[in-house]
């Protein structure tokens, strides 16, 4: 069973940075892309970027390009979400995210997340 454990959230003001962590448990977590999404009140939860398994390559959403960093430590099954000049648009549940499938992509990821981590809160203030 897939597991997925975040850490790393907090209150920032806006400019600041933090970096939210994704313990991962069950499979062999170097065969898989990892993604982060995050979610807001009454709103879905949208993509925010993806890593390919041998941390090669990154894919992000165009409103966090630049400014965040995917990273992946394949001998901890860590994935990290590096968040720099954070801004108050950014405040939301960030959530760790992992596909059921081999063949899933760093593009296809942000439509076929599996399996979830419970969410960290990150809130930015003006």
């Amino acid at each position: 069973q897939v597991q997925l454990v975040e850490s790393g959230g907090g209150l920032v003001q806006a400019g600041g940075s933090l970096r939210l962590s994704c313990a991962a448990s069950g499979r062999t977590f170097s065969s898989y892309v990892m993604g982060w999404f995050r979610q807001t009140p009454g709103k879905e939860r949208e993509f925010v970027a993806a890593i390919s398994r041998s941390a090669g390559t990154a894919y992000y959403a165009d409103s966090v390009k630049g400014r965040f960093t995917v990273s992946r430590d394949n001998a901890k099954n860590t994935v990290y979400l590096q968040m720099n000049s954070l801004k108050p648009e950014d405040t939301a549940v960030y959530y760790c995210a992992a596909p059921q499938l081999l063949s899933t992509t760093i593009t296809t990821m942000r439509g076929q997340p599996k399996y979830w981590g419970q969410g960290t809160q990150v809130t930015v203030s003006s």
